[in-house]
């Protein structure tokens, strides 16, 4: 049997089941951290079928058994088949998004309530990998949003060493308006593109 995939990057488990002589072989497609679902192909000498959706799952009853039909599965039915490949995958990042005042770096009200949530979870995980990354909207020209960018990724680090998180666990990067959530031409005051992402690992 040969599986074949494209990007994005996947998770494919796989379930052999022997039944006296013969094998069976479920393959189920499940999405990457991020949530994105790839594309695979499974194929062997009697023919080939493609998946491409979230749980879909095929069956190979050998090589001179084509693969079945795809078809989706369950929570439970794949629980049930791949509880102990699940346990040994990594845990996907989490995901916190800040939002800040025009032309600032003064956290919005709703926003500063987040750190207890974003604490909570690097101590949860017991993490020393957290990624910092600020944004701006496109007002203003590319060298002044760089600038401001850097500077609420480093207000947001400096609250989380203040609350107790060493600094050589986290990493800052900077886009300036380069990569924004929401597309908008340039000079656009968009709220949900001044902002900060911090990722949890």
């Amino acid at each position: 049997m040969i599986i074949r995939h494209i990007q994005p990057l996947f998770y494919c488990l796989i379930f052999l089941f022997f039944s006296g002589c013969a094998q069976k072989t479920t393959v189920v497609l499940l999405p990457d951290p991020n949530g994105q679902v790839g594309h695979i192909t499974v194929a062997n000498k009697a023919g080939a079928v493609d998946i491409t959706h979230s749980s879909e799952a095929t069956v190979v009853a050998g090589q001179e058994s084509k693969p079945s039909t795809p078809e989706i599965l369950t929570e439970d039915q794949i629980a049930a088949k791949f509880s102990r490949v699940l346990t040994t995958l990594p845990t996907q990042p989490e995901h916190f998004v800040l939002y800040f005042q025009t032309n600032s770096t003064e956290l919005t009200a709703e926003s500063q309530k987040m750190f207890p949530l974003i604490l909570q979870s690097i101590k949860n995980r017991n993490s020393e990998n957290i990624s910092v990354i600020g944004h701006t909207d496109t007002v203003g020209d590319r060298d002044y949003n760089l600038v401001l960018s850097k500077n609420r990724a480093s207000s947001v680090s400096h609250i989380l060493v203040q609350n107790g998180v060493p600094s050589a666990y986290i990493s800052t990067t900077s886009h300036g308006k380069e990569n924004p959530l929401v597309k908008t031409g340039d000079n656009v005051s968009e709220p949900r593109n001044r902002r900060v992402e911090v990722v949890i690992r």
